[in-house]
């Protein structure tokens, strides 16, 4: 049996950890946004590299980090790459409607921009 590397260990807070403070943080920006919308559309857990966003690696990483951190995603590796997935369910039982409102706030400014 091998062990673990610990390097590779993602620290997540637990759902009693999570805090609206947090959540809304991370939620306002639109590069963090984007990232949530995607994976709100997503059936699979999506890796780092499937996201085209306009900034360097290092503030993708930040912008994930912030993410975790928050609560909002869960990160695991899958052999080399990274896997994000939607903490739905945990946030709708902690903050009923907050992320269904965020993503349809989202939809309709989308919307509203490109008419």
């Amino acid at each position: 049996m091998t062990e673990r590397d610990p390097s590779r260990t993602l620290v997540h807070p637990e759902a009693g950890e999570i805090r609206l403070e947090g959540v809304l943080h991370a939620l306002s920006d639109p590069v963090r946004l984007s990232i949530v919308l995607d994976l709100a559309a997503s059936a699979e857990d999506l890796a780092c590299s499937y996201f085209d966003l306009p900034v360097t690696k290092s503030t993708t990483t930040h912008h994930f980090r912030v993410l975790r951190e928050s609560g909002v995603v869960r990160q695991a590796y899958r052999g080399t790459a990274k896997l994000n997935a939607l903490r739905r369910e945990e946030l709708q039982e902690l903050f009923p409607g907050l992320l269904d409102s965020v993503l349809a706030a989202a939809a309709a400014e989308a919307a509203r921009l490109t008419a």
